[in-house]
């Protein structure tokens, strides 16, 4: 059996219905629509959650609880392997790093994750570092300053 003469299971492939093609297509007229009403016009229909006119469920529930999320810090995350593209001794800053492409955002800061290993000798400042993320820069030599 080669690529090419691979095709799919006879009937699992089903050629669509085409809708609206006359009354041999058994789709003819109406179109699957049925006779008039709201959903038969074009860009008929409600809304999700509509439950016309009763009060949606989505509001007769009552709202329990308190989300942190809107106040949570969001941070820039750098896998540690990709620090790799600068040289000895050099200082990385969080600027840097937002130079050199390797974040779009720096959001709240950025947190340095300890994905990979470090061959260089750094100083990485940043908002926060994984433990092994710390543990890793320190054995390569280098230093981590939170900024």
């Amino acid at each position: 059996m080669k690529l090419n003469e691979l095709k799919p299971f006879p009937g699992s492939k089903k050629s669509r219905m085409r809708k609206g093609r006359g009354p041999g297509s058994g789709n003819g007229k109406t179109a699957g629509k049925g006779h008039k009403g709201q959903k038969a016009r074009s860009g008929g229909g409600v809304r999700i959650g509509f439950e016309g006119g009763q009060m949606p469920l989505y509001r007769r529930l009552p709202k329990r609880g308190f989300n942190n999320k809107r106040f949570a810090k969001e941070y820039a995350e750098v896998k540690l392997e990709v620090l790799n593209i600068f040289d000895d001794d050099t200082v990385v800053t969080q600027e840097l790093m937002k130079d050199k492409g390797l974040v779009k955002d720096l959001k709240d800061g950025v947190v340095v994750l300890g994905n990979g290993d470090l061959n260089k000798r750094l100083t990485v400042q940043a908002a926060r570092f994984t433990r092994t993320a710390a543990e890793k820069i320190e054995a390569a030599g280098g230093k981590v300053e939170v900024v």
